[in-house]
């Protein structure tokens, strides 16, 4: 985006005489905030203005922020206004053409001495209403006011000074400013009233009907003087303070329609002027000619006496005739020859007074004067044609056929720089041509050669315009030229970067490794590829455009037969590398094609060893699953004799170990999958690790629980325990087993024994997991709960159980009493009991306190304990 910023705010006053921009006092520059009312004031009073200048073209304005929006209106508002054209226009629609369009009528802004403050192209194409006020402000700040002068003052101050001096005459006006002094509309009235008396009855006009007044002025203005409307008078009435650039605007408008009275003015002074030159030079002529005549009739009356060669008769008359000479030598002719010098800087004086005011040449009278512009026709001939020695050939080399855009530009500049030199010598060729037709129109004697030196140096003064102009056109073209060739470089640069990135990017994504897992992933890396290829049509034409642009660069080189110097400035990209690069691209293409096609394959492969291994697992895995439900639905229910379960546990036992052939396969399945290193297996959630887990694990329950039942039996036989008893302990420890594993965490064990009548303390129940729970894993199996019931009813006489007895009818308190004895025991053994035991002198010790311990001690002895 160009940006015309400017450090500070202008005023149109510079100290080295320049005229830039008025300060802009509020509004827009500071916040760009903008009054309401002042806007719908400037929209309408800068849009008229804008209008009473785009109708010369035969168009117009509706939406100030909408119609300048591509930038083309704007340059034509400027053509019309300048009287210059602008650079051709861009008519494309994209935003990259209005942006250029605006920063080409920005530029001619700019190249006017305008520095915009804080204006850019984008605010303007995006219809920033602020912005765009504000620039249509600084044109018509540039173009309508800048140009206002009044005694040295310039633009506002001017304009102002101006009102003040043509409303002074009227009553009721007194401008001081461009916004309240315009209120009641006198003003206005006056300003047409002071130029075109006839269209205004000022007289009948009243200061407290500010409507009708502005109404009347806006009315008759653009009636008579071709002045458009461009306020409402309701709209300044009902304004506190109006807008001041509106009212600048409006104002500046009469300012310019009233100019042609001072225009009069001023060509009435022009031809006063042209008068008195002509009456000046003819009263020289009038002095000349007397002068001329008075010295030219002496002449003719001296030289008959001065050749006067009569010899004197005597001696006295000739030494009369001598003293008479001598006479005319001291008295007579210097005065005569003052009299000559000053005929001939009076015709030099009015020579030159008639060649600067575009007058024809005084005919001479003094012949004598024919020399002396003989000598400075041929000094002057002899300078020019010095000047000119070498200057046909520095025309007619062509070494801008060879030269670069930046060279050509220098070259330019320097035939820029001649045309100078050359327009400088325009006036010695127009001084000899001049001398020359005085010099005939005098009758030189010499006037044949003069004329022939005259001619040539014309023709050659002649020829060297016409070189001069061919060469600039030569120049300019080829400048033109390279121009569009340099344009189609970056344009090529422009586009031949991303495309050649796209292709690098094609190249390494159709090179790049790919890993995939399962049919999905190639199956969407092979919708990508076929993706891309639907692409490469697309893309083909981007390259051929690209190529195209170089192609148009060498055809224009070719045909203008410009030898194009080096390469491409703005890329290293050349057409041959975007070729190749593209042809690796089609290559590559069908590579990858039979690489996705390969692994499509592979991954159909693995996918069908998935769906191999999870058909099979997916039966196994059940099946183990059943198998192991059932095998503890077998140790739990207890159909038959201990033996006859035994019997039933073999036979399934054997029937499992007969399926291990379906493992067997499965193993080989899995092989194959571990083989094609597949990780994953969506159609299964068994793992061949988990299922040998669960084989092995079933193998292990099943023997585990054959075993449990051959312990059982073992158990049975040596402790007596009868086959009611061991139904009875499974039913109880079933009915405790809430999930059916066949084992018992703690909490249900501990029910479990309370269910059998036990009376548990913290201590004795402690004990009990000690003895069905060694390895404390809060876990208690049948076995476990068999062995402790086969012990705590066979078992009766270890010391160990007498405490732990004692312990129970003690309440879990390590002394039991008199009265806790003769309530738990028959009467005799109690008072046996109370008769052999001490008191227990512990620290928990309470009065009647036995000691059930040492009394244990007793019975069994030391070694028991």
């Amino acid at each position: 985006m160009v940006d015309y910023h400017a450090a500070n705010n202008q005023s149109l006053y510079s100290a080295g005489g320049q005229q830039i921009y008025m300060e802009q006092e509020n509004d827009w520059d500071r916040d760009l905030l903008l009054d309401p009312a002042w806007e719908k004031q400037q929209r309408k009073t800068f849009t008229a203005w804008c209008n009473s200048h785009l109708r010369k073209s035969g168009t117009q304005i509706d939406n100030i922020e909408e119609d300048f929006r591509d930038g083309l209106k704007l340059m034509l508002l400027l053509e019309v206004i300048s009287g210059e054209r602008l650079p051709k226009p861009e008519r494309g629609k994209m935003r990259v053409h209005k942006i250029n369009n605006v920063n080409k009528a920005l530029d001619f802004i700019a190249s006017k001495g305008v520095k915009l403050v804080s204006i850019g192209a984008e605010e303007i194409v995006d219809g920033n209403a602020k912005m765009t006020l504000g620039m249509i402000w600084t044109i018509i700040l540039r173009f309508a006011i800048q140009d206002i002068s009044v005694e040295e003052t310039s633009a506002k101050e001017g304009l102002l000074l101006w009102c003040q001096r043509k409303t002074a005459p009227y009553k009721n006006v007194n401008v001081q400013n461009f916004h309240i002094s315009w209120k009641d509309g006198l003003a206005f009235n006056a300003l047409i009233h002071r130029h075109r008396p006839e269209l205004i009855d000022y007289d009948k006009l009243r200061k407290d009907d500010p409507v009708t007044n502005l109404n009347n002025a806006f009315e008759v203005a653009e009636r008579y003087l071709d002045i458009p409307k461009m306020l409402d008078a309701e709209d300044i009435v009902g304004t506190l303070r109006p807008d001041e650039k509106a009212i600048m605007t409006y104002v500046s408008c009469f300012y310019h329609a009233f100019s042609g009275a001072q225009k009069a003015e001023t060509a009435a002074n022009r031809i006063c002027k042209v008068l008195a030159v002509n009456q000046e030079n003819e009263h020289l002529m009038e002095d000349y000619e007397k002068l001329a005549s008075d010295l030219l009739e002496w002449i003719r009356r001296t030289i008959p006496w001065l050749e006067n060669r009569a010899p004197e008769k005597t001696m006295t008359e000739m030494q009369q005739k001598l003293e008479d000479f001598r006479d005319y030598r001291r008295v007579h002719k210097p005065p005569k020859v003052q009299e000559k010098c000053q005929l001939e800087i009076n015709f030099n004086t009015l020579q030159t007074k008639l060649r600067l005011s575009n007058r024809p040449a005084f005919i001479l009278f003094a012949l004598s004067l024919l020399d002396h512009l003989a000598e400075k026709f041929r000094q002057k001939a002899a300078i020019h044609e010095s000047w000119t020695d070498g200057k046909e050939a520095m025309l007619t080399q062509k070494d801008y056929e060879t030269a670069s855009l930046s060279e050509i530009k220098a070259l330019l500049k320097k035939h820029e720089a001649f045309e100078s030199d050359l327009a400088a010598h325009q006036d010695r060729v127009e001084q000899i041509a001049a001398i020359a037709q005085e010099l005939n129109e005098l009758d030189y004697y010499d006037s044949p050669s003069v004329n022939a030196r005259c001619q040539k140096i014309c023709e050659q003064w002649d020829a060297l315009g016409s070189l001069t102009q061919s060469r600039r056109e030569s120049l300019e073209r080829t400048e033109k030229q390279l121009e569009s060739i340099d344009e189609l470089y970056l344009e090529y640069a422009k586009r031949a970067a991303p495309f050649n990135n796209w292709m690098e990017g094609a190249m390494e994504d159709l090179q790049d490794m790919f890993i995939v897992h399962n049919i999905e992933e190639i199956q969407g890396l092979i919708t990508a590829h076929d993706q891309f290829k639907s692409t490469l049509p697309e893309a083909n034409k981007e390259r051929e455009s690209i190529q195209a642009i170089h192609a148009e660069v060498q055809k224009i080189a070719q045909y203008n037969g410009i030898k194009l110097a080096g390469n491409n400035p703005y890329t290293t990209i050349t057409p041959q590398t975007i070729d190749k690069k593209w042809e690796k691209v089609q290559q590559l293409v069908p590579q990858r094609d039979q690489a996705l096609q390969e692994e499509l394959a592979r991954q159909q492969s693995n996918d069908h060893l998935r769906r191999q291994f999870a058909n099979q697992a997916n039966m196994i895995g059940p099946w183990i699953q059943n198998k192991m439900e059932e095998i503890g639905r077998i140790s739990i229910e207890m159909n038959g004799t201990l033996e006859d379960q035994l019997t039933h546990l073999r036979q399934y036992e054997q029937s499992i170990i007969e399926y291990k052939p379906n493992i067997d396969q499965l193993e080989g399945d899995h092989q194959l999958i571990q083989e094609a290193l597949i990780f994953d297996n969506k159609y299964t959630a068994y793992t061949m690790e988990h299922l040998r887990v669960g084989w092995e694990q079933l193998l292990t329950t099943i023997a585990r629980t054959i075993n449990e039942i051959e312990n059982q039996i073992l158990t049975r036989d040596a402790k007596g325990i009868s086959q009611e008893q061991l139904h009875e302990y499974r039913t109880s420890f079933n009915h405790f087993d809430k999930k059916r594993t066949g084992i018992m965490d703690s909490d249900d064990f501990r029910a479990l024994l309370i269910s059998t009548g036990n009376s548990l303390g913290d201590a004795e129940f402690g004990r009990i997991m000690g003895i069905v729970d060694p390895n404390n894993s809060g876990a208690v199996t049948f076995q476990a709960f068999i062995d402790f019931m086969s012990r705590e009813t066979t078992d009766t006489d270890t010391a160990d159980q007498v405490i732990a007895s004692f312990k129970i009818l003690a309440g879990d308190k390590n002394y039991i009493t008199a009265e806790e004895l003769r309530r738990e025991l028959p009467p005799d053994q109690a008072e046996y009991c109370i008769a052999r035991m001490a008191p227990y002198t512990g620290p928990d010790a309470v009065p009647g306190a036995l000691d059930y311990m040492s009394f244990s001690t007793a019975l069994y002895g030391e070694s028991d304990l």
